[in-house]
């Protein structure tokens, strides 16, 4: 049976990883849907080479661009957000492989759930900003959701065939990223070129910032929180700078469970798409006779303030995640832009998580307002702070 594919953000990391695998799966797959933001080229030989119903692209001039480009193809365009949701919003596929950057990505998650389908995860942004919603929704239509982020398919995978009772620990592995070496007093000087410049995988520009301050580990103890129920003093961070073992679980016998594998996202990716299968891959194999040690590290929270802001807007609840997200989003566009210093993104977070107007239920309305406010905070509390 052939399973129809929707892609958000094809033409990002994720997105082009993903046709890479589908690619390779074969017959298989049917690729309904793509949608990207601005990356008309890229998308314009995607379409032509996958042959999808319809697309979306959310810039209106990139949109323009793919509309002459397709002209006579048979394609649907569509165009803006409003595109992008009512693709993320139809219900003739199985699975929507969500693999947008940002709190952008909250809301497509939220239709494509609503509509009853399967949602192959790689916004952690969704679940840090709206998990109690989305718990809601999946409990209503019966949809899953399946993790693609490397650490949470890694959870997921050792999970299988285990009693969620008996889970002591979930350990996320991470990197400790480009300055995990680096003295705390040499902070200020970090440059927008040291920190797009990851150890170990290559990403889009805002996740790997985020794996520069750790706020991408942050975020993913909060989306480890609601994808497997376990509470904050069950979710542990661990430095691993090799970034082969991808997480861990301990039960409560003492027995911990790890997937490892080689810092290819192709893995996690095809895992997700064919769950629940395991399909012959031809991806380059871990050797473990080059591979001279593996080595483990505390994080350190004094150097990276940004995983214990992740910690506190879990303890607190309610909109403290996504005012920490939607702040981080825009503090990071900040960084990008050359406005703003690499340490000024966590003090600008901290910021925003302390003054947001916090509720114990946001809704949808409420957090797409908060997407709003968080990028007004971070441009007015910019100002405030010198590069």
């Amino acid at each position: 049976m052939t399973k129809r594919i929707s892609i958000l953000g094809s033409t990002g990391s994720i997105g082009q990883n993903a046709l890479k695998v589908i690619n390779h799966l074969g017959d298989g797959f049917e690729v309904k849907y793509l949608t990207a933001a601005r990356s008309s080229e890229i998308l314009i030989e995607q379409v032509r080479k996958f042959q999808p119903e319809a697309v979306a692209v959310v810039d209106s001039i990139a949109a323009i661009e793919v509309k002459e480009a397709l002209s006579g193809s048979g394609v649907e365009i569509l165009s803006g957000r409003e595109g992008l949701l009512e693709l993320a919003s139809r219900d003739d596929i199985d699975v929507v492989l969500n693999g947008l950057v940002g709190s952008a990505g909250m809301e497509p998650t939220i239709r494509a759930l609503e509509a009853g389908i399967d949602v192959a995860l790689s916004n952690k942004e969704s679940l840090v900003m709206a998990g109690e919603l989305i718990e809601n929704i999946k409990k209503e239509t019966g949809a899953e959701i399946y993790p693609v982020d490397s650490e949470h398919s890694a959870i997921w995978q050792c999970l299988r065939g285990e009693d969620k009772s008996n889970i002591r620990r979930i350990i996320l592995t991470g990197s400790g990223g480009p300055f995990r070496t680096r003295p705390l007093e040499e902070f200020l000087e970090i440059t927008l070129e040291e920190a797009l410049n990851h150890p170990n995988w290559k990403m889009g520009n805002k996740i790997t910032i985020d794996s520069a301050t750790m706020m991408n580990k942050g975020l993913e103890v909060i989306e480890a929180h609601w994808l497997f129920g376990t509470g904050r003093e069950q979710i542990d961070i661990v430095i691993h700078p090799q970034s082969i073992i991808h997480s861990m679980v301990e039960f409560s016998d003492g027995s911990i469970k790890a997937q490892l594998g080689l810092p290819d996202m192709k893995l996690p990716i095809q895992y997700a798409l064919t769950y629940p299968e395991r399909v012959e891959a031809d991806w380059e194999d871990a050797k473990f006779s080059d591979i001279s040690y593996l080595t483990f590290e505390e994080p350190d929270f004094v150097k990276f303030p940004c995983i214990r802001l992740a910690y506190e807007a879990l303890q607190r609840g309610g909109s403290a995640p996504a005012a920490l997200n939607v702040a981080n989003d825009n503090s990071v566009a900040a960084f990008l832009a050359g406005e703003i210093s690499f340490t000024e993104i966590a003090t600008l977070n901290e910021m925003a998580l302390v003054e947001h107007d916090w509720t114990s239920q946001p809704d949808l309305d409420f957090l797409l307002e908060l997407e709003s406010w968080g990028k007004q905070f971070i441009d007015n509390k910019k100002e405030t702070v010198t590069v």
